[in-house]
């Protein structure tokens, strides 16, 4: 198997790379290794109708996400990170379906990375300040896509993948250390306690 810290250095990456949101949320699958260029796999943008209770939009996403993880089988999954906004109500049902989408990576055993918009559109752009515009144009290119992918949220989640590939390899890695740390304090923990239990016969 591999010492889980250093099994991914060097090795292809399949990043879901997923830009939360209720009404919209995108969704972008890339191949890639550090330093190289990446390879698009799929991308789409899952809807859900504003009539509909909370509650079952998070279903619908939640369902799609699932049949998206086991038909492309992410090795990690890239999530935007929520940031407050002006508009309470918009900022919660984006964090809604990030919990959701952290949920069915977690079910399924796959790492999961939050990226700030500034730091995606930096690794995309070179500028973390870019218009969704020059992100979507550069996603374009690096990708070798005849056209940018639409609706915008579709380019921001391949930016999240590409971002991943490019700049969270080291992430991974502390993720699975940290991990592997922990497995291996419960392990001690359950010889610990074992070690303490009585024999048989003692008073």
């Amino acid at each position: 198997m591999g010492d889980p810290v250093t099994r991914h250095l060097g090795e292809r990456m399949r990043v879901l790379g997923i830009d939360p949101g209720l009404t919209r949320c995108g969704l972008g699958v890339v191949d890639g290794v550090p330093g190289r260029q990446p390879l698009m796999v799929a991308f789409d943008v899952i809807g859900t109708p504003a009539e509909l209770d909370i509650a079952r939009r998070l279903l619908a996403i939640e369902e799609i996400i699932e049949a998206w993880v086991s038909r492309y089988r992410p090795t990690a999954v890239a999530i935007e990170r929520v940031f407050a906004q002006h508009n309470v109500q918009t900022v919660m049902g984006t964090a809604q379906a990030a919990g959701v989408a952290m949920l069915v990576s977690a079910k399924h055993g796959i790492p999961v990375s939050l990226h700030t918009p500034s730091e995606v559109k930096a690794a995309i752009t070179g500028s973390g300040r870019a218009p969704k515009e020059q992100v979507g144009a550069m996603v374009t290119k690096i990708l070798k896509l005849e056209d940018p992918p639409k609706p915008p949220d579709a380019a921001d989640a391949l930016a999240l993948a590409i971002c991943h590939v490019w700049r969270g390899s080291t992430t991974t890695r502390l993720n699975a250390a940290v991990e592997a740390a922990a497995e291996q304090a419960k392990r001690q923990r359950g010889s610990f306690r074992r070690s303490r239990e009585p024999c048989r016969g003692e008073a």
